[in-house]
């Protein structure tokens, strides 16, 4: 992880300062962009292994560059959002952000969501594709991708791990607290709003693919199922 290459994308000079000091503290390497236009040359020109990004710049909107980032693969892309702007954050979400921080951050909180999802990126596991139980789903695990009735899913690394959470569970109750522990980690402080946003947009998604099918059942006060 060490060496990792980040852009950050975030006009506001005093803020970019302190994110840059924290993550080269960190042993991280970043890449700053004021605008739009120039995180789109410095994605051409060398991908980057993370992306940190502000939505509001002066040049557009930075969820148009989110959507642009998801649908060209699976760079790891973390929001920043203004205190209170709780609808940015639910739409970064649904665009395909892996997470967000609101501001004003804790620079030690960003460094550490910053290095457990380059961790989540680097982890390599064993190809795991259908087995017999996960019904009209198709999960490659290596590959971060699943597919339903052939389709494959437009899915950010969260919704892919509650995804493939639920159906290894399949049939079984996963409370909140589980689904943060596999999803987010042992040392999260997400609350169970988290799993419940991403829910939301999860469902969203397969019915895109399902009209009238919800795959995802809800259990009142006790959590998901397959």
């Amino acid at each position: 992880m060490a060496g990792a290459r980040v852009l950050l994308v975030e006009d506001d000079p005093a803020i970019a300062r302190s994110i840059i000091f924290a993550l080269e503290r960190g042993g991280l390497t970043v890449t700053h962009s004021l605008l739009l236009g120039d995180a789109r040359r410095q994605l051409d020109l060398r991908p980057p292994d993370m992306l940190i990004l502000d939505i509001g710049l002066p040049d557009g909107n930075g969820l148009d560059l989110c959507r642009e980032v998801r649908a060209a693969g699976g760079l790891p892309v973390l929001i920043l959002s203004a205190h209170g702007e709780e609808i940015d954050r639910v739409l970064g979400l649904e665009l395909g952000a892996d997470d967000y921080v609101s501001k004003p951050f804790s620079p030690r909180e960003l460094l550490a969501r910053v290095r457990g999802m380059l961790r989540r990126a680097q982890m390599q596991a064993p190809v795991q594709r259908r087995s017999s139980d996960t019904g009209p789903f198709d999960i490659d695990i290596a590959g971060q991708r699943i597919s339903l009735h052939g389709r494959v899913l437009a899915l950010t690394r969260r919704e892919f791990g509650l995804l493939s959470d639920l159906l290894q569970h399949r049939n079984r109750i996963r409370s909140r607290e589980e689904l943060l522990h596999a999803v987010w980690g042992s040392g999260s402080d997400r609350m169970d709003r988290t799993v419940d946003t991403h829910i939301k947009t999860l469902r969203a998604k397969l019915q895109e693919v399902a009209p009238g099918h919800d795959y995802i059942a809800t259990h009142r006060g006790m959590g998901y199922s397959i």
